[in-house]
């Protein structure tokens, strides 16, 4: 890296960091607080840094991100972040065609998780993990409880109330915030706009499918929740009609609705989604012969087809994640993700990797072990 000025721009606290301030008020017209110069020590040829945090908030901000990443005469980096998925989308992707690159930050990993609490790699701690979540000020506030929940629920509260409805017209605050609710209670299910409404209205609350399903693409939108497209196997083609959804991180879960019947095998399949989703894959889930297939994965030219289960410990269990990647009919890698302390051999061309450690999506050497049951169709 070489020797630069840095200027940090986080809006929601009105203080920006740089030796140079006119840039800023330059690029955006906004006075701060105070200016603190941040300087490198490498030696080298000075660059500006520019960071620039919840960027949305600002009106026609990509026309001035525009015109300075056209400027040849200053060396500018710019570092642009947002919560809404839409940030990169229409005039924007047109105004910095070809000059961007885009990339998602997602909650801390569980290998982050770890790093960080200075903990070994082992079911305890990702049990620890799966209970806690990986939402970064959880590793700064006291370990209590209430203070963790209030947290969550301001920063929901932030984005639900008043992120969500200062850029969309709602109409009916109560519902989005009971959505996010129901997505929450019921992360990796398949489920439907259509059972949804139904939902609501077996519990006495008028709605309609075209409210429903523009409130849930407002939470997409604002990185809650994830939607995984259902894609057939058999006719190569994205399904229609249900989906699954996965949170973005299990502290919503964990700390505001502990009480949705929600087991283990479910959080685990939730942190499966986002490994993939960190690992840079398109994740979808996958029906093959009237079987259910977890998740399909692409990543350039890597195909994965996936089971997640919280232990192989049944015989049952076993038979029924086997037959799912069994009933795929050709030769890609076909995985079995657990929290088991074993990985048992391979069977049919499908390995069992275990969920804990990192970077399982990349297959190491593991300990293996005989099977303990017969596996051969009866």
């Amino acid at each position: 890296m070489r020797k630069g000025n840095i200027l940090l721009a986080c809006l929601n606290e009105s203080f920006v960091y740089n030796r140079k301030s006119c840039l800023f008020h330059q690029l955006f017209g906004l006075w701060t607080k105070e200016w603190i110069y941040l300087g490198s020590t490498i030696s080298g040829q000075e660059e500006i840094y520019i960071f620039i945090d919840e960027v949305q908030l600002i009106e026609e901000w990509e026309k001035s991100v525009n015109s300075y990443s056209q400027d040849y005469t200053e060396e500018y980096e710019l570092f642009i972040s947002g919560s809404s998925s839409r940030m990169l989308s229409g005039e924007l992707a047109t105004l910095l065609s070809g000059r961007y690159v885009q990339f998602p930050v997602y909650p801390f990993s569980y290998q982050e998780y770890t790093e960080i609490r200075h903990l070994e790699q082992n079911r305890e701690s990702y049990m620890g993990y799966m209970n806690t979540g990986g939402i970064p000020e959880l590793f700064v506030l006291p370990e209590k409880q209430e203070v963790q929940r209030n947290y969550l629920s301001a920063l929901k509260d932030t984005i639900l109330l008043k992120d969500i409805i200062q850029r969309y017209s709602i109409r009916d605050p109560r519902l989005l915030e009971d959505l996010f609710a129901f997505l929450v209670g019921n992360a990796s299910n398949l489920v439907s706009i259509g059972n949804i409404v139904n939902y609501f209205k077996s519990q006495g609350r008028k709605t309609g499918y075209d409210a429903v399903a523009a409130y849930i693409g407002y939470i997409e939108d604002s990185f809650l929740a994830y939607r995984c497209e259902r894609f057939d196997l058999r006719g190569k083609e994205i399904l229609s009609g249900t989906a699954k959804y996965y949170i973005n991180d299990l502290a919503f879960k964990n700390f505001l609705y502990p009480g949705t019947a929600y087991g283990v095998g479910y959080k685990l399949e939730n942190l499966v989604y986002l490994e993939l989703l960190r690992a840079g894959y398109d994740v979808y889930t996958g029906c093959a012969k009237e079987k259910e297939v977890d998740f399909i994965a692409w990543k350039g030219d890597r195909t994965i087809y996936l089971q997640s289960t919280y232990m192989l410990v049944y015989e049952q269990t076993v038979r029924r994640e086997y037959a799912s990647l069994e009933a795929i009919q050709d030769n890609y890698e076909k995985l079995v993700v657990s929290l088991d302390d074993f990985c048992l051999p391979s069977h049919e061309g499908i390995r069992h990797v275990r969920g804990v450690g990192t970077a399982w999506v990349v297959v190491k050497g593991a300990e293996r072990r005989k099977y303990p049951y017969n596996l051969d169709k009866k």
